[in-house]
Parts: structure tokens; C-alpha cells; sequence
């Protein structure tokens, strides 16, 4: 890698590299306090759909890091995309299929229904 100094790289404009350092750097200390917010709630919950939520903020930290990796040339323009690509696939699927999981109320278990925050019905009524 021959550039260390994201003010000295070909692609980025030296004018705009302050502005993409800061907005990256946001992204990664966001993102990775939403992942740690993740871990408590599947550590509370310890349930599939929590844990593909985790799982998918644990992707973007791992996105953001990536693209700071870019910005200082640790990670070649390349490598970058074909990461990041894939990481926008790999998260759209795991949303839904935390999605799909969730499905409807009919014939689920008391237990799965609190679990979504759904008030399951009362077995009293007729």
C-alpha cells in the first residue's frame, strides 16, 4: 500500500477528505455503539430474531471499518467494493429473513408471541 495520508490519495479531493474522515469515523463509533446495545438485547432476550439483528449491526462496524481502511489506504478501491457489496446483500437477507421468521400470529406459542411484543390472544374467550 503506498498511501497512509487520506489528504494524498488519487480518488479523494483533498478539500472533501476532512469532511469523509469525520463522517466515517461518526459511523464506526455509531455503529459500534449500536452493535454493544445489540449484544445486551440478545443477551436479555436470546432469541433468533435479536441475534440476526446483532448480527447485522456487527456488519456494519465491520462496513465502516472497511471503508476507514479505504480512506487511508489500507484497503485497496477493489477490495473495498467487493466487501461492501456483499455486506449490503448479506445484510438485506438476514433483515428479511428476520422478517419472514416473524410471519404471522396464527399457530405460534405464547412464548414466540411475547417474545415479538405481541399480546397473544386470550384462551378464556370463545
Amino acid at each position: 500500500m503506498d498511501h497512509m495520508n487520506p489528504f494524498d490519495i488519487a480518488w479523494l479531493d483533498p478539500q472533501l477528505a476532512p469532511v469523509l474522515l469525520g463522517v466515517i469515523v461518526l459511523a464506526v463509533i455509531g455503529t459500534t455503539i449500536l452493535f454493544c446495545c445489540g449484544v445486551v438485547a440478545y443477551l436479555q432476550r436470546r432469541s433468533t430474531r435479536y441475534l440476526l439483528i446483532t448480527i447485522v449491526l456487527g456488519l456494519l462496524v465491520g462496513r465502516s471499518i472497511v471503508g476507514l481502511g479505504t480512506v487511508f489506504g489500507l484497503v485497496p478501491m477493489t477490495v473495498h467494493h467487493l466487501v461492501e457489496h456483499s455486506v449490503d446483500f448479506t445484510i438485506a437477507v438476514l433483515i428479511l429473513y428476520a422478517v419472514y421468521r416473524s410471519g404471522p400470529l396464527s399457530g405460534t406459542t405464547a412464548e414466540n408471541a411475547v417474545d415479538s411484543g405481541a399480546v397473544p390472544p386470550d384462551s378464556n374467550d370463545d
